[in-house]
C-alpha cells in the first residue's frame, strides 16, 4: 500500500510549496487555458542533502540564472564565506567518504543508493475556484489512499520507487458540477557517479575555508633562498602553538585548525563541477531525484587513482592516531557500490558518469612546478625528487602512456554503464594561464609571492600554455571521442560524450586575470609587483602583510576576474600540509622548508575556483541532460482528463 503522508501546511509553508510546485510557465499555461491540472514535483530531490532547506537555497538562487550566476549570487549572500561551509555537515555521505545507510533525510530514514520511495508535493493548478474542495485519491496498485482538503492546499506524500502512482482529484465548488482531473506520478531516480582527478574533485575550494590569523607564522627557507633562512606568512586562526621557527610544534596540534573538506583524503568539495552539475539537474527537472556518488580524488591518474589505489592528500580534521595514507581505487569503489545496490534492487543501474582525468598521467603538476619555482636551489631539489617535469617529458607521456591508459579505462567503465560509453560525460580541462582574450599570462610573482622561491617564468609559462592548447587538449578530445587515431574497438559504443564549451570562457579568466570588481582585499593586499608580504622577520611576526591589513579579511568565495586559484589563493583558502606523503618525505617540524612550499600549492594552486567550477557545470549540464534524455518529454506536463461528475458517477 502506498505510504501516504497528508498534512495541512502553515501559511508560510503553503507559499513556499506553491512557489516551488508549479513552474511559472506551467501555471500560466493552465490559467490561460482556463483548465485544471494536477502539478507535482519531487521534494529535496538532490538526495545528497539531508535537509530540504539546503536544496531550496539552490532552487531559489538558480531561478532564471546560470549555474555561474547562481554561484556568484550565493557568494555575495555569504559575504565570501561560501554556501557549503555549513551544508558539508548535513550530507548523506560522511567526511570519510562513507555512505550513511540509512540516511535520515527530513526526518525519514532512506536507503541512499537504493531508495524505496520518494517524497513529492502534489497540488491542483490552473483556474482553481475560490473555496473549492478537493477529494484526492492516490493509487499505486495496492488500493487507493483518499483524503479531502481545500483545493488551495498542497498535498505531501511518498510514492514508491519504480512504480506508477495514479493521482485523481474530484473538484467541488458550490452548485457547479464536480470535475475530475487525473495524472500519473512516477519518479525517475537518476544515479550519477563522479570520477577523476583534482579538477573533478574540486581541489582549491574547501567547503569550509581556512580561518586565517592576522599574526605571522615562520617557515624555514632552503639554503641560500632568503636572508636569514626564514620568512613569515599568515598563521591559522586559533592556533596557539609555536609560531617562530625556533618554537617547533606537532602537526597534530596544527591540523586542528585546518580547512574542512567534504572529503579530506581526496580534497573532495561540494563546489566541484561534478557536484554542481548533479545538483543543477535536480534543481531544473522537478520529476526526478538525483542520487550522486562522488569518488573523484585529487592527485589521481588513470593507473593510480581510477584503476588502482593512490596516496591520500591528508587525514580528516581532528582525526588522531596514524594517518591512513592510501585511498581505494575509484572504479573499484563504484563497482562495489553498484553490486551492493543491485542486490537490493536488481534493476538499479548507473545512469551517468562525470569524468575528468589525464592531467596527472602527463605530469601536469610537474609542469606547474617547473613554471613557478624559480630559484636554483629549489629547482635542483625538485628535479632530483621527481616532482618537476618538462614539456618534453609530458609530451612523451601524452603520446605513449595516456592512449594505453585510456584503453584500460574504457574497458573498466564500459560494463558499469551497460556497454554504452556515451553515458560517460568527459569534461575537459581549461587552459589556466590565459587572460584578456586568450592572451597567455605574462608571468611574474604576482599571485605567487606567497613563497620566496616562486616566480611564474614567462618563457616556461608560454611553452606550457602552448603545449596545453595545441597538444594536450586536442589529444584528450581525440581519446574521449575515438578520433585522431585513438584506440577504440567499437568507435560508436566506445565514444564518450565530450564537453569543452567552457574553454572559451576560461580564456578571459586565467590566474592572472583582474577585474575592477575583484575583492577590495585582493586589490589592496595582493600586489601586482609581487611584493605582498613583509620581508622583515621581526615585524612580520606580528604583521605579515605589507598592506597593513589582517589576513583574516581574505574571503575565498567572492566573485573575481580570475577563475583559477593562484598560489596566494591556495595558501589563504586551504594552507594544506599533505599527510599522505611517504614517511621519508614527512618533515618532523611544521616550520620545515618542505612544508613551506607544499602549504602554498597543495590546497589548489592553478585549479578552478568555485566560479570556474560553476562555469564548467554550465557547460556539462546540457550534455548530461541530453544523455539522460530529460528534455525528450517536457517536464511538468500532465496528461490528466478534465471530466464533469454527473450524479456521482464518472464520465469517461
Amino acid at each position: 500500500m502506498i505510504p501516504v503522508l497528508l498534512r495541512k501546511l502553515s501559511a508560510g509553508a503553503l507559499l513556499i510549496a506553491g512557489f516551488l510546485s508549479v513552474l511559472p510557465a506551467e501555471r500560466a499555461a493552465a490559467q490561460d487555458a482556463g483548465t485544471l491540472q494536477i502539478s507535482w514535483e519531487v521534494r529535496n530531490r538532490f538526495r545528497l542533502f539531508r535537509e530540504e532547506r539546503d536544496f531550496l537555497l539552490h532552487v531559489e538562487n538558480a531561478r532564471n540564472r546560470s549555474i555561474l550566476a547562481a554561484e556568484q549570487s550565493l557568494e555575495l549572500q555569504s559575504e565570501g564565506r561560501g554556501w557549503a561551509r555549513n551544508m558539508v555537515n548535513r550530507l548523506c555521505i560522511d567526511l570519510q567518504g562513507r555512505v550513511n545507510q540509512p540516511c535520515t533525510r527530513d526526518n525519514t530514514k532512506e536507503n541512499y543508493l537504493t531508495p524505496i520511495d520518494h517524497p513529492v508535493t502534489v497540488r491542483l493548478a490552473g483556474a482553481v475556484p475560490v473555496g473549492a474542495t478537493c477529494a484526492w485519491s492516490f493509487d499505486d496498485g495496492d488500493g487507493p489512499q483518499q483524503s479531502t482538503f481545500d483545493c488551495a492546499e498542497p498535498i505531501n506524500l511518498r510514492v514508491r520507487y519504480g512504480k506508477q502512482t495514479v493521482a485523481t482529484v474530484d473538484v467541488s465548488s458550490g452548485s457547479d458540477a464536480s470535475q475530475r482531473v487525473q495524472t500519473e506520478i512516477q519518479v525517475r531516480d537518476i544515479f550519477i557517479a563522479g570520477l577523476g582527478d583534482s579538477i573533478a574533485s574540486g581541489e582549491g575550494n574547501p567547503d569550509r575555508p581556512l580561518a586565517l590569523s592576522d599574526e605571522g607564522f615562520c617557515f624555514r627557507s632552503y639554503l641560500g633562498t632568503a636572508a636569514g633562512g626564514q620568512y613569515y606568512r599568515p598563521s591559522r586562526h586559533g592556533y596557539k602553538g609555536g609560531r617562530a621557527c625556533e618554537a617547533p610544534d606537532t602537526l597534530a596540534n596544527w591540523q586542528r585548525y585546518s580547512a574542512l573538506w567534504f572529503n579530506s583524503p581526496c580534497h573532495r568539495s561540494l563546489y566541484s563541477y561534478q557536484t554542481r552539475t548533479a545538483l543543477a539537474l535536480a534543481v531544473r527537472y522537478t520529476h526526478i531525484a538525483v542520487t550522486y556518488l562522488p569518488l573523484a580524488c585529487t592527485g589521481a591518474s588513470i593507473g593510480d587513482g581510477l584503476l588502482g589505489s593512490q596516496r591520500a592528500r591528508e587525514c580528516p580534521p581532528g582525526k588522531t592516531g596514524v594517518c591512513n595514507t592510501s585511498v581505494n581505487a575509484q572504479v573499484a569503489e563504484l563497482r562495489e557500490a553498484l553490486t551492493a545496490a543491485k542486490k537490493r534492487q536488481p534493476d538499479r543501474t548507473l545512469d551517468l558518469v562525470l569524468l575528468s582525468v589525464g592531467a596527472n598521467d602527463v605530469y601536469f603538476s610537474g609542469l606547474v612546478t617547473d613554471v613557478i619555482v624559480d630559484t636554483a636551489t629549489e629547482r635542483a631539489l625538485f628535479r632530483r625528487s621527481g616532482v618537476m617535469a618538462s614539456v618534453d617529458e609530458s609530451r612523451d607521456a601524452l603520446q605513449r602512456e595516456l592512449p594505453q591508459n585510456f584503453v584500460k579505462l574504457r574497458e573498466a567503465l564500459k560494463p558499469l554503464v551497460g556497454g554504452d560509453l556515451s553515458h560517460v560525460v568527459y569534461v575537459s580541462y581549461a587552459n589556466p594561464a590565459l587572460a584578456e582574450g586568450g592572451v597567455p599570462c605574462r608571468g611574474g610573482r604576482a599571485g605567487f609571492d606567497i613563497h620566496p622561491s616562486f616566480n611564474a617564468d614567462p618563457q616556461r609559462l608560454a611553452r606550457v600554455s602552448t603545449f596545453v592548447d595545441t597538444e594536450f587538449l586536442p589529444q584528450l578530445k581525440g581519446l574521449a571521442t575515438c578520433t585522431r587515431g585513438a584506440l577504440c574497438r567499437d568507435p560508436e559504443a566506445d565514444r564518450m560524450t565530450f564537453v569543452d564549451a567552457h574553454q572559451a570562457a576560461f580564456a578571459d579568466h586565467g590566474f592572472c586575470a583582474h577585474s575592477g570588481n575583484d575583492p577590495e582585499f585582493d586589490r589592496t593586499c595582493f600586489a601586482e609587483n609581487g611584493q605582498s608580504f613583509n620581508p622583515d622577520i621581526v615585524s612580520a611576526a606580528s604583521q605579515p602583510m605589507l598592506c597593513g591589513r589582517g589576513a583574516s579579511e581574505y574571503r575565498a568565495y567572492l566573485p573575481r576576474g580570475r577563475w583559477i586559484r593562484d598560489a596566494n589563493d591556495s595558501y589563504f583558502a586551504a594552507m594544506t600540509y599533505p599527510q599522505g606523503l611517504p614517511a621519508a618525505s614527512q618533515p618532523t617540524d611544521i616550520h620545515d622548508a618542505t612544508w613551506g612550499v607544499l602549504s602554498a600549492v597543495y590546497g589548489g594552486a592553478v585549479h578552478p575556483s568555485a566560479e570556474g567550477h560553476a562555469a564548467m557545470a554550465d557547460a556539462a549540464l546540457p550534455a548530461a541532460s541530453a544523455v539522460l534524455r530529460l528534455d525528450a518529454v517536457p517536464p511538468g506536463v500532465t496528461r490528466g482528463l478534465l471530466a464533469p461528475l454527473l450524479g456521482g458517477g464518472t464520465q469517461q
